[in-house]
């Protein structure tokens, strides 16, 4: 493939996924410049790898997991790293109010990084339990148990108490 073509093909694949690539480190890591640092890493592993990514069965998988990577590498490299308080970018803005966007961020992001991670996965990409395990590395019924562990907690964060019964 001639350098041109592989880079225009890679340009169009950057254009049409990198806002959903940058929301997905954005809901993992909380910081909007470092989720911006996170694409760009994982972006420039899989510009080198371009020729052989383009063939892989699923080259959003092959994406989607280099960007699990970059986080799960910045991550061990900056650990003490405070999440932003500010919220710049959200998921889904349209869909939500202001406030109860507010309250679902803080709810997940109080989530431990595992359980985050889980239901970045299974409910924003909208992956099935195994390929949430795949892409993880983790065993299916992990995957279960911390997607079932965190919709409780994001249940009893989000939901009133006299809705569900139970005194807070």
């Amino acid at each position: 493939m001639g350098t041109r073509r592989r880079d225009a093909e890679f340009t169009e694949f950057v254009v049409s996924r990198r806002v959903r690539l940058h929301r997905t480190a954005y809901l993992m890591c909380g910081d909007p410049h470092r989720a911006e640092d996170i694409v760009q890493q994982a972006l420039a592993k899989l510009y080198v790898s371009w020729p052989r990514v383009r063939r892989a069965e699923s080259v959003d998988a092959y994406a989607r997991r280099s960007v699990l990577n970059a986080f799960l590498d910045d991550g061990a490299r900056s650990s003490r790293r405070e999440v932003a308080a500010e919220i710049e970018d959200r998921a889904q803005p349209d869909r939500l109010s202001h406030e109860d966007a507010d309250a679902l961020w803080d709810a997940l992001r109080e989530l431990p990084p595992g359980q985050r991670r889980v239901v970045v996965l299974r409910h924003y990409w909208g992956l099935s339990v195994e390929e949430t395990a795949a892409d993880l590395g983790i065993s299916t019924g992990t995957v279960k148990s911390q997607t079932a562990a965190a919709l409780t907690r994001l249940r009893g964060a989000l939901v009133p108490a006299d809705v569900t019964g139970e005194n807070r």
